[in-house]
């Protein structure tokens, strides 16, 4: 099955929320390849180096506008100068130990935000359909074995995991109260939210995350420092989520409130591991002395065991991960040893979506 409708994107107008993250820059690429026009809405990057500026983002994808998504008036303006018929919000903090830090900025970011966009989309006539973007940690997390489906409690322990099952119940409310069939928005537009699990792949430099630790422990020649090893992730090139993302949309814009609902896009079973087995083939494939150690100090609670059930999208959109999870660190650290050797990070990327778009399932 093909994984995006070029002929559908083509001259399609598209209003990118967090653009200039790891999963927002990834998408607008994709959108840009599909012949969508992007227009971006996101804070500046938020570590040096990211993804946004190395492959030229701003300068070749999209109109981008460097904007707080907090900040109503200004995300209301941009938004309706834009006409977009689809909206992607990916705008968050996404971070769960600086939740901890900062709680009333994750929740203003996660949970206003949410609003502030949600309430843009009703007064911006071109919209007719709308991914909001939150995280497998809006569960309320049971340490169940088996994966939470999308009629699961929301919840969450700490206040990122937390804001995201609000911006979950923000989500349904508005859709039901201001954009179904049977409210007052003429034509309706069809809003769903969409739940994905550790999303892995090239260009991720934030803080607290395994990956990126890993990274800049290679780059400084010592041993990563990892927190909790027996940890439970369901692990996912950044690809395939927003593989789900694309389709969903399509089916958004095309047959309306039939799939305005919530949506998981998480791995197959057999592919989730734990934080233990990814550190070891990541030092094992990266090589040159590469190795990782567990950090013995105190942290913050984390989940200890999470996974997301995908049949849903499986059945209704023909969704499926097409990377296994050892693909998946192989095309990471590829992606990384060309930053390192100073390649063209842009034709990387490039690269690698369109690798994934010809992959079959």
């Amino acid at each position: 099955m093909q994984v995006a409708n070029t002929a559908f994107w083509r001259g399609k107008r598209v209003f990118v929320t967090g653009h200039t993250g790891f999963k927002g820059s990834w998408l607008t690429l994709w959108l840009k390849q599909l012949g969508a026009e992007v227009t971006g809405y996101a804070l500046s990057p938020s570590t040096t180096p990211n993804l946004f500026d190395l492959a030229r983002i701003a300068q070749e994808d999209c109109r981008s506008n460097v904007a707080d998504i907090r900040e109503y008036p200004k995300l209301r303006e941009v938004l309706g100068a834009a006409t977009p018929g689809i909206v992607f919000h990916l705008a968050a903090q996404p971070l769960v130990r600086r939740s901890y830090a900062d709680p009333r900025e994750t929740y203003e970011t996660n949970v206003m935000g949410t609003v502030n966009l949600l309430e843009a989309i009703r007064h911006t006539p071109s919209v007719r359909a709308a991914v909001v973007v939150t995280s497998d940690k809006c569960y309320k997390n049971r340490e169940w074995i088996w994966g939470y489906r999308e009629n699961e409690s929301m919840g969450g322990h700490d206040p990122y995991s937390n804001s995201k099952g609000c911006a979950e119940l923000v989500t349904a409310a508005m859709r039901d109260s201001f954009f179904g069939p049977n409210a007052n928005t003429r034509p309706p537009v069809a809003i769903a939210s969409a739940r994905a699990g550790n999303v892995i792949g090239g260009g991720d430099w934030a803080e607290d995350r395994l990956i990126p630790d890993i990274i800049r422990a290679i780059a400084a020649g010592r041993p990563a420092n990892i927190r909790n090893p027996d940890a439970i992730r369901p692990w996912q090139h950044v690809l395939e989520p927003l593989a789900g993302y694309l389709q969903l949309a399509e089916r958004l814009h095309e047959q309306g409130n039939d799939f305005a609902s919530g949506w998981n896009f998480g791995p197959s079973d057999d592919e989730t591991r734990t934080v233990r087995w990814i550190c070891d083939h990541m030092v094992q494939r990266w090589g040159a002395g590469a190795a990782w150690q567990q950090d013995g100090g105190s942290h913050p609670h984390e989940a200890h065991y999470l996974k997301l059930d995908s049949s849903k999208a499986r059945m209704q959109l023909g969704w499926r991960p097409r990377l296994t999870l050892t693909e998946c660190l192989d095309w990471l650290v590829d992606w990384y040893r060309a930053h390192a050797t100073g390649q063209d990070m842009r034709a990387t990327t490039l690269q690698q979506i369109n690798t994934y778009s010809q992959t079959s399932t």
